[in-house]
């Protein structure tokens, strides 16, 4: 008996099958593209999602394996509009990291709406979100605004554009932890609040009905209950076995993400931090607190693609570890601004602190550094909001292979980072809520379980060292704030 994990991400769509113990049997990844048609403006072709996810899907299923569950897990906020009748998106996907509603969301932040809509949703009103881009297309499309008033098209983010593919257009649905992502639910009720709706200009008749993130909700064409979903953020929480208030995470994608279980409690941070629903696992209302570094992964990717200065995302592993430091350089990825805790969308990325001696490995390292840095000011929010000191975090994601960063990030923080032995736990929380809704397992206590630490990492830097390294990385990001550098 197996379980299928569907894992749409920003640079991949992904399919992997577990076992009865959780362990992974097979992944596989078909590459999706972005485009960057204006600075700050990030899109995806949803059609071409659907066309990667389903040969992702079918390499690992051609075997014939008996698939039990199918649990789906999806980058957030990237808003897909689609015609009902034809399936097809009326504009590309809109993607979590586009800057394009900026100037909206900062007239919205300026306005009287402000505190109301932040205080109702958890959020931070910033162009990440996906209201504004619904209401980008909906102005931009001709005759969208009518035909959304009457249903005939329909929004989703990546979830749902999914389920309503694989259930062969039958279930228009996205679960809560994706719904509160959106900006227009209301983090208490897990519904959608007609006060944001009637802000945003976003007819009721195209969103999706919210559902839980463990229970079967449709089946696939071959039959395959689908039985669970969760934006990628909280099904990693699920996947490091975050079931519970205090435990915290942090994944190293495309962006950086770390989580704090809240447990049945929506905590409204006084750190510019956001409040999100959990995955839970029955019908009591699960919180978590987050924060968001919108350029993690992708910096590697920009040393790799755009400055050719590694071949492989593994090898800046080793060109960092060549250098006994940075030299004193520090880079600010904000290619498409700052998240939390800035908030800031007008920023910019800045490399500072070059000498004629700073070189290749000095600038790769720096880049490496900057991951850590940003998860360090996350940490730091999440402690002031909750009084307590967060003693060790669980990471995972392609990043938190690279035992440089890993090394580094418990330097920076001063505390211990556990590294699973699946680092994969976006696609392993799908499975674990699809497998727990079909009774595969029998609930949050059998899968904490499975949880395996495959190295720890314990800070090694001395303290006044670490602290001067925090104080120059400050320094770095004022200066690519947009109220210091605009």
């Amino acid at each position: 008996m197996f379980v299928l994990s569907i894992d749409e991400g920003t640079t991949s769509a992904r399919a992997a099958l577990y076992n009865e113990r959780g362990e992974r049997l097979a992944m596989h990844a078909v590459p999706t593209e972005s485009r960057f048609p204006k600075p700050g403006w990030v899109e995806q072709d949803a059609t071409a999602i659907w066309r990667a996810q389903t040969a992702a899907i079918d390499q690992i299923t051609g075997s014939g394996a008996a698939i039990a569950a199918c649990g789906i897990t999806n980058q957030r906020e990237t808003v897909v509009v689609w015609d009902r009748r034809t399936g097809e998106p009326i504009a590309p996907a809109i993607v979590w990291q586009c800057r394009r509603t900026a100037d909206m969301c900062s007239e919205l932040a300026r306005s009287k709406d402000a505190a109301w809509v932040e205080r109702k949703t958890g959020l931070v009103i910033d162009p990440y979100f996906s209201a504004s881009k619904i209401r980008w297309i909906l102005d931009s499309v001709p005759d969208a605004k009518p035909k959304a008033a009457n249903g005939d098209i329909l929004f989703g983010t990546i979830d749902t554009w999914l389920i309503w593919n694989l259930t062969n257009r039958a279930a228009h649905v996205t679960d809560v932890t994706n719904a509160s992502r959106t900006m227009l639910m209301d983090l208490e009720t897990g519904e959608w609040d007609p006060d944001l709706l009637r802000l945003f200009d976003v007819p009721r008749a195209m969103l999706p009905e919210i559902v839980p993130s463990c229970g079967r909700i449709g089946t696939t064409a071959a039959g395959v209950p689908i039985s669970g979903i969760a934006g990628d953020q909280q099904a990693a929480l699920a996947g490091q076995a975050c079931f519970r208030s205090g435990l915290s995470k942090n994944t190293y994608g495309t962006g950086c993400f770390a989580l704090t279980h809240t447990g049945g409690h929506a905590q409204h941070s006084k750190h510019r931090l956001l409040g999100t629903r959990a995955a839970g696992t029955d019908a009591r209302p699960q919180f978590a607190t987050e924060g968001s570094v919108f350029v993690a992964g992708a910096v590697v990717q920009w040393l790799r693609d755009e400055l050719g200065l590694i071949r492989t995302a593994k090898e800046s592993e080793d060109v960092a570890a060549s250098v006994p430091d940075s030299g004193g350089v520090y880079a600010v990825p904000a290619f498409v601004g700052l998240g939390a805790p800035h908030w800031d969308s007008q920023a910019r990325g800045v490399i500072s602190g070059l000498t004629r001696a700073t070189g290749r490995a000095h600038l790769v390292r720096a880049a490496l550094e900057s991951i850590a840095f940003q998860s360090r000011d996350l940490i730091e929010a999440m402690e002031a909001d909750s009084g307590e000191p967060i003693t060790e975090l669980r990471v995972d994601g392609g990043a938190a292979v690279n035992n440089f960063l890993m090394q580094f990030q418990a330097d920076i923080l001063g505390k211990r980072v556990v590294r699973p032995v699946d680092v994969e736990t976006t696609a392993l929380g799908a499975a674990y809520l699809a497998g727990i809704a079909e009774k595969i397992w029998s609930g949050p206590e059998e899968v904490e379980s499975f949880w395996r630490v495959e190295r720890c990492f314990e800070p090694q830097m001395p303290e006044d060292q670490r602290l001067r390294r925090i104080e120059g990385w400050r320094k770095a990001v004022t200066r690519a704030r947009s109220d210091i550098a605009g």
